[in-house]
């Protein structure tokens, strides 16, 4: 790595009256850690957890100055690893990267051997940050479900947060892999777009807000992936039907939520946690082969925006207030 020759990049740093600034600037090879695989980014996805590193949110990132961007995909640049080479497209998601980890929203990132998966067949750079955590996410929930015995004939699959990256996509591969969706969104506006990428009907959030407190409820859907926790969750568990599953994949609402029981012992729901970040790699390779291959998503070009990596800033205010659809996707190429 030539420590004389400088790259453009994001950087989050605190003041001394412990605010936060995020600007974009010009910085030496020195600022990224020295990892065995140095790579030209060519795509950066735009994820909930980069807007609040990039807030100061110390349980996501410990120190600054930082580099936020928590999924890249590009090009080998350089490797002290046997498993890459110059010129090979790779993809890197979760981990540490964008964390502790100077991250994706940057012309190179510099990260361990193991953290790297070699771009599958079939899959372009783009389409795979379109997929990026959000869309690995969902296949792992998936992935889960049907671990646990979930089949497209139990029933329809409810999927919370589904104008959001992990909800969207969670829409679309249900609805590849033969599930009828429900998908719930407080976006009303949305919901054409949601049925173009796969949602059977849509319904509005305010109908997952528990009414009252009867410990089990009507059976509505035959498994889930939510991605909002709370009380949603709680709601969404109480009107599972028999042995279906649900997939837990996010806290947009709040990290906890009180429920009985009975959901589990008289309905013999399955409650299943989705950790994507560390995730085996035998594991993470075969669900990108998969999301390559029979899961991949269709309409992903319905599914993303395309923006350059200064306009990033600005959408990281948006995503964390609940404005943006589909995927952010910055363009570093």
């Amino acid at each position: 790595m030539d420590s004389a020759k400088t790259y453009k990049a994001l950087v989050v740093r605190e003041g001394d009256d412990k605010r936060f600034s995020k600007a974009i600037e010009e910085v030496s090879m020195d600022f990224l850690p020295k990892g065995e695989v140095l790579i030209r980014v060519h795509y950066a996805a735009l994820n909930y957890k980069d807007a609040l590193s990039a807030s100061g949110h110390k349980g996501i990132t410990k120190s600054y100055p930082h580099t936020p961007g928590v999924d890249a995909s590009g090009i080998v640049e350089e490797s002290q690893s046997s498993d890459f080479k110059e010129g090979d497209k790779v993809i890197v998601t979760s981990y540490d990267l964008g964390m502790n980890t100077k991250g994706g929203f940057a012309e190179y990132i510099s990260v361990p051997a193991h953290w790297v998966v070699p771009l599958p067949s079939g899959m372009s750079l783009l389409e795979a940050m379109v997929i990026g955590t959000a869309g690995f996410t969902a296949a792992l929930a998936l992935h889960k479900m049907e671990l646990n015995g979930q089949k497209p004939s139990m029933g329809e699959i409810l999927v919370s947060g589904a104008s959001g990256g992990v909800g969207s996509l969670a829409v679309n591969l249900l609805h590849g892999a033969g599930y009828t969706v429900i998908a719930s969104s407080g976006k009303s506006e949305y919901y054409p777009w949601l049925k173009k990428i796969g949602a059977k009907h849509c319904i509005n959030r305010e109908e997952l807000i528990p009414q009252d407190d009867r410990p089990l409820m009507r059976s509505r859907w035959a498994g889930a992936i939510d991605t909002v926790g709370g009380e949603t969750l709680s709601s969404i568990l109480r009107a599972c039907g028999r042995n279906g599953s649900v997939a837990s994949c996010g806290l947009v609402r709040s990290p906890f939520f009180e429920i009985s029981v009975y959901p589990f012992i008289l309905n013999g729901v399955n409650l299943l946690g989705v950790d994507s970040a560390e995730t085996p790699l035998s594991l993470r390779r075969h669900l990108w082969n998969e999301l390559s291959g029979h899961w991949k998503p269709g309409n992903l070009e319905d599914m993303h925006k395309e923006v350059s990596l200064e306009e990033i800033p600005g959408y990281m205010n948006d995503i964390l207030s609940g404005e943006t659809v589909g995927r952010i996707i910055a363009s570093l190429a």
